[in-house]
């Protein structure tokens, strides 16, 4: 395969601001950011420790956000079942059971499956089979509140081994850096067809640096957080990386998707990605941020076309 990663779109990028670098991005602060940070600075005085446990606590739980309106639309003419996990289950949605061909939805951190709504339409349209699954600690999955992305990674290796054959997996943020930075395994080692990732974040101690800086967590918090991957799973947060990770998946074609002014994960880790990863089909967006990449006509098409 050529990879179709062109430094043309680094020069591109400059042309398409607010674009900014690595160390001058920054998490839109939410309300009452202050008392939190001000309850780390009482922990970290107290224990290393002790602030360690409630950042973690925190990095790992995601919030159950009310259901939308369009939420039930969207899950109205899918057929619900449960796939078994660990020590509960996940909640799972199928579209058009007699597609040819099956593609397997990832969603992002606090999202659900209801939210590839638009997505779901269009492949089903083109005469896909989509399955779609509310992640661990999101949705109506039963499997606690909080996980991580070696647990999600792993929900979707479940998910990928009940469905068995899979065509293709379109995945979104979160869901795109479980997708690969295991990397899962699709159709018993025999690769994936089709990968599309959008939105995703391509530097895994970066998220983690960028979580510290919205907290103001101290630097010895940040390195116990560092070393409690390494002892919970074996290996370094930078081993999950797309940059590192990606390129071990297995896949024919790969497409990655993320905009020029995403306010969640910057465009320079895209460009990262695509620099390390050959093979990579890479799409630069302009103006739709990090969610509406999901719902756009134009992105849909593409990924769409991308899938045949």
């Amino acid at each position: 395969m050529v990879n179709t990663y062109s430094p043309a779109y680094d020069r591109a990028a400059t042309l398409m601001p607010p674009l900014v670098s690595p160390s001058e991005f920054r998490y839109a602060e939410p309300p009452g950011i202050g008392w939190v940070r001000l309850k780390f600075r009482v922990l970290s005085a107290i224990s290393t420790e002790l602030a360690f446990r409630e950042a973690w606590r925190m990095f790992c739980t995601p919030r159950r956000l009310p259901r939308k309106k369009w939420e039930e639309a969207a899950l109205a003419t899918a057929r619900a079942f449960r796939v078994p996990f660990e020590r509960g289950s996940l909640a799972a949605y199928e579209w058009n059971p007699k597609g040819q061909r099956t593609v397997l939805m990832v969603h992002g951190w606090e999202h659900r499956a209801a939210f590839w709504g638009v997505f779901v339409d269009a492949l089903v349209r083109a005469g896909y089979r989509v399955v779609a699954f509310d992640g661990p600690a999101h949705g109506d999955s039963s499997t606690g509140r909080r996980t991580n992305l070696p647990q999600y990674g792993r929900a979707t290796q479940t998910v990928a081994n009940h469905l068995g054959e899979v065509w293709a997996v379109v995945s979104h943020s979160f869901g795109a850096a479980t997708t690969a930075g295991l990397p899962v395994v699709f159709n018993q080692g025999q690769g994936l067809p089709r990968l599309v990732l959008m939105s995703a974040p391509g530097n895994t101690p970066a998220v983690a640096q960028r979580f510290a800086d919205l907290l103001h967590l101290s630097p010895k918090v940040l390195a116990r957080m560092a070393r409690h991957v390494r002892e919970q799973h074996g290996r370094d947060a930078e081993s999950f990386s797309l940059t590192q990770a990606g390129p071990r998946v297995q896949a024919e074609r790969v497409m990655l998707l993320h905009d020029c002014n995403d306010d969640s994960v910057p465009f320079t880790e895209a460009q990262e990605v695509a620099r390390n990863w050959p093979g990579l089909d890479f799409r630069p967006t302009n103006g739709l941020g990090h969610n509406k990449i999901m719902r756009d006509k134009g992105v849909i098409r593409q990924v769409v076309e991308f899938l045949g």
